[in-house]
């Protein structure tokens, strides 16, 4: 299966899920969410959000933030374009549809950003990563919310099992935080900083990915 088939067939999935996405997740993604934005704000105002979706994420950004959001889906933008009008989110810059495989950015652009519940569904994780990193700027972070598998015991192999059902929804049990270290120790400058369990029971986690200066 292509890298090209995969990012179409999401594209499908996200038009269908655009207009349920927010009455689905909501509640169930706001604590999340929320300490994502605010770990993000705390290295500086310049913020991408990687995977904005419907912009459910947009309101929690400080009014000082400049954020700008991309997102493979059209649809998606679409709802979060109009989250952006009618709750008046001036910190939100620009809205754009873009493969987070290929930023259209220059280097060192901004102060943080944000992936939200989206690292796990990209056909190739660790490339958009690298995008990630080459538009982030020393001493910047990488705010990584997810749902992310143990990574040993019994809990591990029953989430590798079941990891084809979770991804239907938009989550992974398979992916793991381990996968993320290994990324940033490749990298060379990029550590992880800090894993945080959310809401609900520390089923989600918050990883923060500090770029060195």
């Amino acid at each position: 299966m292509s890298v090209r088939y995969d990012l179409e067939g999401q594209k499908k999935a996200y038009a269908k899920w655009a207009p349920i996405y927010d009455k689905v997740y909501v509640r169930l993604l706001a604590d999340a969410q929320r300490k994502a934005a605010a770990a993000a704000a705390a290295s500086g105002p310049d913020i991408l959000e990687v995977g904005v979706g419907t912009g459910l994420v947009l309101r929690y950004y400080p009014k000082t933030a400049r954020v700008v959001g991309v997102d493979l889906s059209r649809h998606m933008l679409a709802k979060a374009r109009e989250k952006v009008e009618t709750q008046k989110l001036t910190q939100v810059r620009g809205l754009a549809a873009m493969d987070a495989c290929h930023l259209g950015f220059p280097d060192a652009s901004f102060d943080a950003i944000t992936v939200p519940f989206v690292i796990t569904l990209v056909p190739d994780p660790e490339r958009a990563l690298d995008e990630m990193r080459r538009v982030l700027k020393p001493g910047g972070e990488i705010v990584v919310a997810s749902k992310m598998g143990a990574d040993r015991g019994l809990m591990a192999k029953v989430e590798t099992a079941v990891a084809p059902l979770v991804k239907q929804v938009g989550w992974s049990s398979d992916f793991k935080v381990s996968r993320l270290r290994a990324w940033a120790a490749h990298a060379g400058d990029m550590h992880i900083s800090d894993v945080s369990p959310v809401f609900p029971a520390g089923f989600f986690k918050i990883v923060r990915i500090r770029r060195s200066t």
